[in-house]
């Protein structure tokens, strides 16, 4: 449908006469889009950074854990995974290799200030909760095999004000549990402010700082991770929880401990973020369904307040199809300003809150910009407006001529 330069002009002269109801009518749109751009694009970078996670280095890995403790492994010792465990795991056809985690939470302080944080253990040589997570050291060394008194810190110990006045540097001490600790190494920044101030620890050296004083029970692991093939991981995951059901004489769903491959459990947080996501995003849409409504009424009154001028068109020859044009190009129009200024509304918004969450710590939410977002959004906004004004511009179009010239 091609509409002339005179009809385009004679439109947006229109627009220009009602200024205050075409400003009112895209700030209706443009909210909406801007909504919708903020929470996709944020959206967006939350499944990019879940995709990282699903890399050949986590495919292959199986996860054991005890239930109870509210969902974080290690807090919580009514279920408990030993060594005898790891032994049924490690013993179990189809895996390479496993390894436990010891966790728990501790104390840290400087001066007078004092912080509970996460403290993980882990074995040198098996360091695949590394893996998971897939960071490196960036400043300082790994822990090594016998590095007692010894720890690896997340990223924000490196930082001012991030979770003490002070910030740490290798070889500088930090008291854990009361203990004074040599550092060694920083690990790269997660994102996540949790993690990236976990403390960690060798296997060997957890009974000093993990074991509650004056216990003599064996410490638990929080977590048990194994390395499996990696198009077999499910069936082996299959065989270590029978295994383990086995060896700690539990019936078929009666289990205390879960068995997960990790990207099961990523699978599942992104099905959650599916629903969340999706529900916010629903919200926006009927934000701009009111839009587009109120678009409608824009354009009706539009078309009552010019019933004489349509007349007059028609007199002198406009037909019914330039009559049609003409409104639905005023409402496609207005929703394509309202999509664009959305589309720029919503990248500011995204940007300045993208710089806000990271210097908390939250580097993960970081949003995701495609031409197809910016591209998609203002053609969406510009249908819309186009859809809203059909009924109007089809009205305006079958005005008869004598009945609009006579109308008061």
């Amino acid at each position: 449908m091609v509409i002339s330069k005179e009809s385009v002009k004679y439109s947006l002269n229109n627009i220009k006469k009602s200024k205050a109801r075409s400003i009112l009518t895209i700030l209706s749109i443009f909210v909406g889009i801007a909504t919708i751009f903020i929470f996709v694009s944020f959206g967006w970078g939350l499944y990019d950074y879940i995709d990282e996670f699903t890399s050949s280095s986590s495919a292959d890995k199986l996860l054991i854990q005890p239930k109870g403790g509210g969902g974080v492994p290690g807090l919580d010792n009514t279920f408990r995974l030993l060594e005898d465990d790891l032994g049924v795991i490690e013993n179990t056809a189809g895996i390479y290799e496993a390894t436990g985690i010891h966790m728990g939470v501790g104390e840290i302080e400087q001066d007078d200030s004092k912080k509970y944080v996460f403290i993980m253990s882990y074995d040198p040589d098996l360091p695949m909760i590394m893996e998971l997570s897939d960071i490196e050291i960036v400043k300082g060394r790994e822990l090594r095999d016998g590095d007692s008194g010894k720890v690896t810190l997340g990223y924000n110990y490196m930082v001012r004000n991030r979770i003490f006045p002070k910030a740490y540097a290798v070889n500088s001490k930090i008291n854990v549990q009361g203990v004074d600790l040599r550092i060694v190494g920083f690990y790269e920044s997660v994102g996540n402010p949790q993690d990236d101030s976990n403390i960690y620890i060798t296997n060997d050296f957890a009974d000093d700082i993990l074991r509650e004083v004056g216990s003599d029970e064996e410490l638990a692991y929080g977590m048990i991770i194994a390395r499996a093939e990696k198009d077999k991981v499910d069936e082996v995951g299959e065989r270590v929880e029978k295994k383990l059901r086995q060896a700690r004489d539990l019936d078929e769903g009666k289990e205390d401990f879960s068995v997960q491959s990790y990207s099961d459990l990523l699978e599942s947080f992104t099905v959650v973020l599916d629903i969340i996501i999706g529900f916010i995003i629903l919200i926006a849409f009927i934000s701009v369904i009111v839009s587009a409504v109120n678009t409608a009424n824009t354009m009706i009154t539009s078309v009552l307040e010019r019933f004489k001028e349509i007349g007059v068109l028609k007199s002198i020859g406009a037909r019914n199809s330039e009559i049609f044009k003409i409104f639905l190009f005023e409402s496609g129009f207005l929703g394509f300003v309202a999509g664009t200024i959305g589309v720029l509304a919503g990248w500011a918004a995204t940007d300045f809150g993208a710089v806000i969450l990271d210097d908390l710590g939250y580097g993960f939410l970081s949003p995701h910009y495609s031409w197809h977002l910016f591209g998609g959004l203002i053609l969406f906004a510009t249908l819309t407006g186009a859809v809203s004004g059909m009924i109007p511009a089809w009205r305006a179009s079958r005005i008869n001529a004598v009945d609009a010239l006579r109308y008061e």
